[in-house]
């Protein structure tokens, strides 16, 4: 079994589009989204409209759940007045900008999802089991935590997204927890390129899952954003692949990495 796993689309439809065709061609048979359809890039029917078309299977995350009820903000989770400024502009373009026809698609996402694959057993979240947007970061989750996560959610591997940045981790159980970063923009190291996970069961090399880096036409995506006056904070942080907002959530080990 081969399968792809897409994490935080952020409207960039450009990249989705890349990541669809670049899974296929490596043979997955299924394909997973986590949520985040909308936020931070232009133009959010797009990415509905592809991910629609090519019968992705979806867990909704807290930007679709927003969008698809009309909600006052977008649920991120910040709590700093800064990264909460750029969440309200990327909420309200997002929010004004996707059709009617597509917010009771958002809106009836299923939250998390439960699949086996290869005898696998898989579940699906946006940010946790417990909370639709929690974070969980490499740094900051005990191995106890993830394990107590994984016993109660009865999966042999827990995948998750929200953060932006990928990772995984086995556990002492054997049990392992795999955030698939995001395709909407770069993991905050310099690169411009995004970041989704790939499940092949049938890999000579261990783990089954890896992390596949994706080039896509960033300067398009960038020059797209401007046209429809998206931040140009924002814009930075695709051109250079780092990140210039949604900094004051990252624990001290992340944030090093970065360049802010």
């Amino acid at each position: 079994m081969r399968a792809a796993f897409f994490g935080g689309i952020y409207n960039n439809y450009i990249g989705l589009e890349e990541a669809l065709a670049d899974a296929r061609r490596r043979g997955a048979e299924r394909l997973f989204c986590l949520g985040d359809v909308g936020g931070f890039g232009p133009h959010p029917d797009r990415s509905i409209e592809s991910l629609r078309k090519a019968q992705v299977e979806m867990v909704q995350g807290n930007y679709d759940d927003a969008v698809g009820n009309a909600r006052e903000d977008c649920g991120c989770g910040y709590t700093d007045p800064r990264d909460n400024h750029f969440a309200r502009l990327s909420y309200a373009y997002t929010l004004d900008k996707t059709s009617a026809g597509h917010r009771p698609w958002l809106a009836g996402l299923p939250p998390q999802l439960s699949v086996e694959l290869g005898g696998t057993r898989l579940h699906l979240v946006h940010g946790s089991p417990r909370q639709q947007n929690e974070f969980l970061w490499e740094s900051t989750a005990p191995d106890a935590f993830l394990e107590r996560l994984c016993v109660e959610a009865g999966a042999d591997v827990l995948l998750c997204t929200h953060t932006g940045i990928h990772w995984q981790r086995q556990l002492p159980s054997g049990r392992r927890v795999v955030n698939v970063g995001a395709l909407g923009r770069p993991a905050n190291d310099g690169r411009t390129c995004v970041w989704y996970a790939f499940l092949d069961t049938e890999a000579e090399t261990a783990p089954p899952f890896c992390f596949i880096p994706l080039a896509y036409d960033h300067q398009r995506l960038a020059r797209e954003m401007r046209a429809e006056k998206l931040p140009e904070e924002f814009v930075e942080t695709v051109l250079t692949g780092w990140w210039t907002t949604c900094l004051e959530i990252l624990p001290s080990k992340e944030r090093l990495r970065g360049r802010f």
